[in-house]
């Protein structure tokens, strides 16, 4: 069984991303990108700024196992109000009122295993596909025109201060940023235990939903599901190393990401050879080859709305 609680000291060298890749990816190749989440590096440098930050997160690690191992998790229907906050230069990036429901009801169909594909979860990972059981419904739309060609990943676009929009009521509503991130990242998000006013998620707007400015192999809404579910505490499968630890006990070992669509079966050389989930939304393939979370994904998820979860306040009436 894979360990769940984590030192800070762990847990600082296991969240790397690929920063290589980051470098070197350009405007003009994200179409034929690679999928790369800045997720985890944000929080290396959140944890640079707040040292107290990785004691908090080890924290909410220690509760989320408590939950989990005691039953005490969300009973009943968790609907999360969420509001849309769109940073455009170009008329392409003010996308429309229907990309940005297309992007809802992705949520809500990736999170309620209502997806038309959830059918072709294979028969070895049949018995722990889950049904999350979370909704979400839109809330507001804010727009803002800029001069800004590209955000980047330090949270700019989260401060009106600085060009972008603040947070609305982000202890009991999910904000989204859609906007050009740049570096060939598609989105990332805040996990658990930040500072509530950057709290949410930042989504390129051109992987943001499945219609308009949305663009294949990123165009199924897939991307906000992969970082929505950051922001709900999962980590990358691979666990961001070699074999790494996701803290979640029902996903197999992975070597490492997998990109594009791969194959069926996918063995990993990691200890006992596992056939890789490469179809879970918390890997790096193509939005057409993501298509479930687990079991043990779903537990993680809502043991951060029990009562005493760092999300407990989005649980509320």
């Amino acid at each position: 069984m894979k360990k769940i609680i984590l030192s800070a000291a762990l847990l600082i060298s296991l969240i790397s991303c690929n920063k290589e890749e980051n470098s070197t990816a350009s405007t003009n190749e994200m179409s034929t990108a690679k999928r790369n989440c800045a997720s985890n590096e944000v929080l290396v440098e959140q944890m640079k700024q707040d040292p107290q930050l990785a004691i908090k997160m080890n924290e909410i690690e220690s509760f989320t196992e408590r939950a989990i191992r005691e039953g005490r998790l969300v009973n009943g229907v968790i609907e999360i109000p969420v509001v849309v906050n769109v940073l455009y230069k170009t008329a392409a990036e003010n996308i429309s009122q229907a990309q940005i429901q297309s992007q809802i009801d992705a949520l809500n169909k990736d999170y309620n295993a209502t997806n038309t594909d959830f059918n072709q979860v294979p028969a070895a990972f049949s018995g722990v596909k889950a049904n999350v059981g979370i909704s979400f419904v839109l809330d507001q739309v804010i727009r803002k025109s800029t001069t800004k060609t590209s955000w980047g990943t330090r949270d700019t676009m989260k401060k009106t201060k600085q060009g972008g929009l603040d947070p609305v009521s982000p202890t009991t509503k999910l904000n989204l940023w859609v906007c050009t991130i740049g570096g060939g990242i598609l989105g990332y998000a805040q996990f658990p235990g930040g500072a509530s006013s950057t709290d949410g998620v930042v989504i390129d707007s051109r992987y943001f939903g499945t219609t308009g400015t949305a663009t294949y192999p990123y165009n199924l809404g897939r991307t906000a599901t992969h970082e929505v579910g950051h922001w709900m505490n999962l980590r990358h499968i691979w666990g961001d190393a070699t074999c790494g630890n996701d803290n979640v006990a029902d996903t197999p070992l992975h070597n490492a990401a997998n990109y594009g669509v791969p194959a069926y079966p996918h063995y990993s050389t990691c200890t006992g050879t596992p056939i890789e989930m490469t179809m879970n939304y918390m890997d790096y393939t193509d939005d057409r080859g993501m298509y479930m979370f687990s079991e043990g994904q779903k537990q993680r998820m809502l043991a951060i709305f029990a009562a005493g979860g760092a999300r407990n306040s989005f649980a509320q009436p």
